[in-house]
């Protein structure tokens, strides 16, 4: 059973990566991406892993990620299969913070500059909270700092705003813990009553290597870059129907 607290949470896996592996992953990524990769992934992208109903894709990305960003939503091969091990070998630790996580999706690499972040949205139980599989968390892991600037936040808040439908005598034919709340659709700056809502924010640098873990009914996005460049690597965690 799905718990509305696993989709709400927070947690982190210190030495997700080791630093013999995050070397591995930035060299991988520093020799997939050349100049001209470079631009086709960052100023010349016109796609995005993000989406609004209704808005194409450049008014999505003009949303989420208003300065720009690279953003290769398929890593090389070798970097997928060691992010995978590194899932794997996490698994005890993620079941105590999420029990119902079965696996991990492809991951998608980010890299942010000067002036560049994401900004504040949910992820959701996408795409259907009624399907399978479901998403519960998101999951990210940075390989390289920035200089200044570019810190990961959550969101906090207490608004009736942001739920939309309580589960009650059918939760758990649906797989979901009785009472459990499923948020609006839309939770992202492109609603104006998402940008309204009162939230209190909580920001964190991790060391990386680390693997933040974020629930997908929890507000999340990243500060501007001021100096440097941030990389990491980014998925979501699922369950899966057993």
């Amino acid at each position: 059973m799905i718990h509305i607290a696993e989709t709400v949470a927070v947690g982190s896996v210190e030495g997700f990566v080791d630093t013999e592996e995050r070397d591995q992953l930035a060299a991988m990524m520093n020799d997939f991406l050349s100049d001209e990769a470079r631009l086709r992934f960052g100023a010349r992208r016109a796609t995005s892993i993000h989406e609004i109903p209704g808005r194409s894709k450049e008014q999505a990305m003009a949303v989420y990620e208003p300065a720009g960003r690279i953003e290769v939503p398929r890593i090389p091969d070798r970097a997928e299969a060691l992010l995978q091990q590194a899932f794997d070998r996490a698994c005890p630790a993620l079941s105590r913070v999420m029990p119902s996580i079965t696996a991990c999706r492809p991951w998608t690499y980010v890299e942010y500059g000067p002036g560049q972040h994401i900004t504040g949205h949910l992820d959701g139980i996408a795409p259907d909270p009624f399907a399978w599989p479901r998403q519960i968390a998101g999951i990210s892991v940075v390989i390289r700092e920035a200089e200044a600037g570019g810190a990961f936040y959550v969101e906090s808040t207490s608004s009736d705003r942001l739920w939309n439908t309580r589960l009650e005598h059918d939760a758990q034919e649906q797989g979901y813990a009785g009472g459990m709340w499923l948020a609006h659709d839309g939770a992202d700056h492109s609603a104006d009553w998402y940008a309204a809502m009162p939230r209190t924010r909580w920001s964190v640098s991790p060391a990386p290597g680390t693997a933040l873990l974020y629930g997908s009914q929890l507000t999340h996005g990243t500060k501007p870059v001021s100096l440097g460049r941030v990389a990491k690597f980014i998925s979501w965690l699922i369950a899966e129907k057993n």
